[in-house]
């Protein structure tokens, strides 16, 4: 699929790569933001269908790369949670009108929810797949959380790719202080969750978790049986389609 990269400097911050497909005159609705995983990009699997199939209805569509990822300019360890979180902030302000649907996979979903929170009156949905708030509370354990602290960052294999998995401790501690389940969401838009039951990265209850939170009545949630953490399968991008498409 070929696509134009756009550029846009975030004051204080990085260049950030993003494209962005305007509604087709007439088309009126909501814009869709992909939110990518860590350590993920505007140009995976999922991303890229939601786009063409939003080409398809003629919707706005926005992805992006968070400083140090993708094609954005930075470097990955010198980022934060709230860094990307403002990366995101800027580029819906400064490329898209109205109201916006956010799609945040993963640690994306985490992003999601502080986005959410900051933009009340533009956000109208939210559809998380395998959302992860709070990772850095849950997601390590006691030792490594240690070595985060007394190493600056810890280096784990990566089953997606040949890169290793690295956490750094600018960005755990920007985690830490940026958790969101000890307390009500407020967000009474709609919620959607997607969650594969045998996702070994992050546990299918933190869906349950997440859509107990949530202030907003209108959650629902999609729990695959037999699907993973990435939920990339032809039939798990269906699901996500079509929950989208329901949203209206």
């Amino acid at each position: 699929m070929e696509y134009d990269i756009h550029y846009m400097q975030r004051p204080g911050g990085a260049n950030l790569a993003y494209c962005y497909t305007p509604p087709k005159p007439g088309v009126k609705g909501t814009t869709l933001v992909f939110l990518p995983g860590y350590m993920s990009d505007m140009d995976g699997g999922k991303a890229l269908a939601v786009d063409a199939w939003a080409k398809t209805q003629g919707c706005a569509m926005l992805r992006l790369d968070y400083a140090g990822c993708g094609a954005s300019e930075g470097a990955f360890e010198e980022q934060s949670l709230i860094d990307w979180r403002e990366d995101v902030l800027f580029l819906i302000d400064k490329v898209t009108s109205g109201s916006i649907t956010l799609i945040g996979s993963s640690m994306g979903g985490w992003l999601m929810l502080l986005v959410a929170l900051a933009r009340p009156m533009r956000v109208k949905a939210m559809v998380g797949i395998a959302a992860a708030p709070d990772f850095t509370d849950w997601g390590f354990s006691q030792d490594q959380k240690m070595t985060i602290l007394r190493e600056g960052k810890l280096e784990e294999p990566s089953e997606y790719s040949d890169e290793p998995y690295v956490t750094t401790r600018t960005f755990w501690q920007s985690g830490e202080a940026n958790r969101l389940l000890h307390k009500d969401i407020a967000f009474d838009g709609k919620v959607r969750l997607l969650h594969g039951q045998q996702d070994e990265d992050v546990p299918w209850a933190y869906a349950l978790e997440i859509a107990k939170k949530m202030r907003s009545a209108d959650v629902q949630m999609h729990l695959v049986k037999d699907g993973d953490h990435r939920l990339s399968r032809d039939q798990d991008i269906a699901l996500l389609i079509d929950v989208i498409a329901r949203l209206g």
